[in-house]
């Protein structure tokens, strides 16, 4: 669906899209609501990355307590998955950080 918001790309609503957009549709209105954060629990991130995106997972208690992702700029898509996601890490960090550090 991501392909659609690029400027130049003619639409085109196939089977494909059409069961994308079903599953994105599920996944939304079946999501878990998002933890309250408690800040006597640990938390735990999980990273991830792929060709073009990266995102993270702020848990706890193995509930999501915030989600974030990002898109990778062209330099940044030649990087090994490793690096890619040491970035998620970076990104989750500086993202999060201001609202972690009242333990």
């Amino acid at each position: 669906m991501t392909t659609f918001l690029k400027k130049g790309t003619q639409f085109s609503w196939t089977y494909k899209e059409d069961q994308a957009f079903n599953l994105l549709k599920q996944k939304l209105t079946l999501a878990l609501v998002l933890a309250v954060l408690d800040f006597t629990s640990e938390f735990v991130l999980e990273i991830d990355a792929c060709d073009y995106r990266i995102g993270a997972i702020l848990m706890q208690n193995k509930h999501p307590v915030a989600y974030l992702s990002k898109a990778l700029s062209p330099r940044n898509q030649t990087l090994s998955f490793y690096e890619k996601e040491c970035l998620a890490i970076l990104m989750a960090i500086e993202k999060w950080r201001p609202y972690l550090h009242h333990r």
